[in-house]
């Protein structure tokens, strides 16, 4: 079994080094939690039971929480305040929400024709394979392990291999607070080995994937190939953030600024697709440009800094690619990307491309990297029409002080999650997830607890 080395992206030094899980490794830790479920040492115990426990997880992150947040800053590149607020805080709060929930998962009676009572029962899957990207490495997870826990189900956690040390301390938290053994494991490894050998797994009843388009189509496949399991898949987006000229420009100007480049863009909802209204268009992006030479790039670790790398070497080879190739094109680049860089690391400096083509690779395919296209616009029509022509579906924004336009084109925009004169706002009770090929299933909220279990139809005769 080899090991995989894990890098600072901010040093190159290396962390440490985690195993690519064997399929019989993984066969073996299926069986494990298939034999737990099957044996009802979790789904069993009292719904008032399982809320402590999952709240006693949050309280210990909490606790923890410093620790989890360096593993981030450490693993992911991530800005510390960003670990601490983003990622450390959105799993405290997951665990918390779905705590709850054990007590508020129920059926209901159904008031059918004849003399009989029906009523449903919500029921949990199995065991569950939740498989997590290295952006928002603990947050991500807590969103599906949380809820599958709640629910009732076995999870095995599978880390992007860039990001596993968070996953392995969650780990030790979620079975010191009192978890059954085999009810949750986190195994290590390549998607193309562990991920793949979990999704074909036959004692597999449900795989829940965030990440990119073209792994989806692989886990599609070999839950097909499998045992037709079902599939939930969040899978990022080119979201468009709409600027109207009777905005508030500089509440919009800052949403704009974090839209693109939180994380270093590095958000699946990133708001790379700028439309902004003629009239207003050369003033606001003159104020974007200045206060995007204005951010700060360097360690991470330093709560002062705005920006840190890019997570790896390919990741960065990938985003400078995008912005060569659209330079080569002749597209206005008003922030070039020249800013100073740490001598170590894989940093990218914020570029803004300006007068974008809307049918361009830039303005269509999701970068992943601090690249913003600006787009103009005339009229309320082509703002949507813009907007909507790409093949994702994930999020949007707009930013308006007219409440009659914000409601039109609000109701318009082909997104699973709208933001109006905000961006990038999560609650863990409000339901996230994509339309189109930004996938389908929901993390969050209630409807999120519905991916993890099957409704049974119970009828008797009066």
């Amino acid at each position: 079994m080899a090991d995989i080395t894990v890098e600072n992206p901010a040093t190159g030094e290396v962390l440490g080094a985690v195993p690519d899980t064997t399929p019989a490794q993984v066969d073996a830790a299926v069986q494990q939690a298939y034999d737990a479920f099957a044996q009802g040492v979790w789904r069993s115990r009292p719904a008032s039971e399982r809320e402590k426990v999952l709240w006693k997880i949050a309280e210990w992150i909490e606790r923890d929480k410093e620790d989890f947040a360096l593993l981030s800053t450490l693993e992911a590149g991530k800005p510390i305040r960003d670990s601490r607020s983003g990622d450390v805080e959105g799993a405290i709060d997951a665990f918390r929400f779905f705590a709850g929930s054990c007590r508020r998962l129920g059926g209901q009676t159904v008031p059918v024709d004849g003399p009989y009572v029906n009523h449903t029962v919500p029921e949990p899957l199995g065991v569950v394979a939740a498989i997590v990207p290295w952006n928002y490495p603990l947050c991500l997870a807590a969103w599906k392990v949380a809820p599958a826990l709640a629910a009732g189900c076995s999870v095995i956690l599978k880390p992007s291999e860039l990001t596993p040390f968070g996953a392995l301390k969650l780990e030790e938290t979620i079975r010191a607070a009192g978890l059954p053994p085999g009810v949750f494991r986190v195994l290590t490894g390549y998607g193309a080995t562990t991920g793949d050998a979990l999704s074909r797994h036959e004692r597999v009843a449900k795989v829940a994937f965030t990440g990119s388009r073209a792994t989806a189509r692989r886990i599609l496949i070999a839950a097909a190939e499998s045992n037709l399991k079902p599939v939930s898949l969040e899978l990022g987006g080119k979201s468009a953030n709409l600027v109207f000229a009777d905005a508030n420009i500089p509440a919009a100007v800052r949403g704009a600024l974090w839209g693109a480049f939180l994380n270093q863009g590095q958000v699946c909802t990133a708001g790379s697709r700028l439309l902004v209204e003629e009239p207003i268009y050369e003033e606001f992006l003159a104020l974007l440009v200045d206060r995007a030479h204005r951010l700060r790039l360097g360690d991470p670790r330093d709560p002062n800094v705005d920006l840190g790398p890019l997570v790896s070497a390919k990741q960065k080879e990938k985003v400078l690619g995008f912005v060569q190739e659209a330079k080569a094109a002749g597209y206005a680049c008003p922030l070039p990307g020249d800013a100073a860089l740490p001598e170590l690391g894989h940093f990218v400096a914020p570029v803004i491309f300006s007068h974008v083509p809307a049918e361009a690779r830039l303005a269509q395919e999701e970068i992943f990297g601090p690249v913003l296209s600006v787009l103009p616009f005339r009229t309320e029509e082509e703002a949507i029409r813009l907007a909507n022509a790409t093949r994702y579906g994930l999020a949007a924004g707009l930013w308006t002080e007219n409440l009659r336009r914000a409601q039109r084109v609000s109701s318009a925009l082909a997104a699973g999650v709208v933001w109006t004169n905000c961006y990038n706002h999560f609650d863990v009770a409000s339901p996230f997830g994509g339309l189109k090929e930004s996938g389908h299933g929901r993390d969050l909220g209630e409807d999120a607890l519905r991916e993890y279990t099957a409704v049974r139809s119970l009828w008797s005769a009066r």
